[in-house]
Formats: C-alpha cells, sequence, structure tokens
C-alpha cells in the first residue's frame, strides 16, 4: 500500500521558484547529464521539509535507449534526483559546510508506482527524518500531476569535497 501524501501534491506551488538552476548549482555539484534538479520551489527548516521539481526533457541522456519508442525515466534517476534534493537541504540549513557535501549512503523501501516520460514535471518532496552532520535520513516522494510514482528513504553520508595538492 502506497504511503500518504508528505504534502499533499494538488496544493504545491511550482510557480514560485525559491531557488533556481543556478542558486542550485551554487551547492549541488553534478553537472550535464547528472544535474537532476530544475528548481526547488519549497524549503522549511523547522519542518524539514523541501520540495523542488525536475522538468523532464526530449534531451535526457536516457530517453534514446530506455525505451526506444517509449521513453522512460529510468527509477535510478529518480532516486538520484530524490538524493540531490536531500543534499540541497542539508546545504539550506547548514548542516555541512562548502567544503563537504552529503552522498549517497544509502536507499531503503524504495518503490516505483508510475511513470515519468519526456515532457512531465517530477515533482519531488523530502523530509528529514534525521539530521547529523555524519548521516541524514529523508523520506522522499515523487509526483507527476497528483499521481505518485515514486517513493523511498534517502540515506546520506557527509563526504569532503577539498582536495589535496
Amino acid at each position: 500500500m502506497p504511503p500518504a501524501p508528505i504534502v499533499d501534491p494538488s496544493t504545491i506551488d511550482t510557480t514560485r521558484v525559491l531557488f533556481d538552476l543556478e542558486t542550485i548549482r551554487r551547492t549541488n555539484l553534478q553537472r550535464f547529464e547528472m544535474e537532476q534538479l530544475t528548481a526547488i520551489v519549497y524549503a522549511d527548516a523547522q519542518e524539514n521539509l523541501i520540495i523542488g521539481y525536475k522538468d523532464v526533457s526530449n534531451d535526457e541522456f536516457w530517453v534514446r535507449g530506455h525505451m526506444p519508442g517509449f521513453p522512460l525515466m529510468p527509477g535510478v534517476m529518480m532516486c538520484e534526483t530524490a538524493a540531490q534534493l536531500c543534499s540541497y537541504f542539508c546545504h539550506f540549513v547548514k548542516l555541512v559546510g562548502e567544503d563537504a557535501m552529503i552522498g549517497f549512503g544509502g536507499l531503503e523501501e524504495v518503490r516505483f508506482r508510475g511513470t515519468v516520460r519526456p515532457g512531465d514535471r517530477l515533482v519531488m518532496i523530502a523530509k528529514a527524518t534525521k539530521l547529523h552532520r555524519r548521516q541524514t535520513t529523508f523520506e522522499t516522494q515523487g509526483f507527476v500531476g497528483t499521481n505518485l510514482v515514486y517513493h523511498g528513504r534517502v540515506i546520506g553520508v557527509t563526504l569532503n569535497t577539498r582536495t589535496s595538492e
């Protein structure tokens, strides 16, 4: 049975962008094909809640091969979108500094309940249940319109991004 929505997707206003792609890039290091967030529309440190979205285009690297004639966003890319949203939240609440990032530590209870295709807007919601500088845990959900297409628990670990010279 699917979980109850963390936030009712019909109440999310994606027209009020808080952080655009350029702002996201200042924190999240992913580039080119691995950038999975278009914008963040809600962030609340008191509620430990963040909402963002990815506009899925025909130019995605996976469209040509997954599946020819019927392109479907791979589940692993939905997981990556959720992880990038969680990582951004950790910087938003200043859990990690500029010389660190939150990397994947694991996934639990992940389920895919619908498809995401080019032209869709994947709205991702993440709510932190554990925020510690060494490990974080988030409950995450993805929606296309009001349809739940993904949910899972994302575990993050702090990674040092300083390079030795």
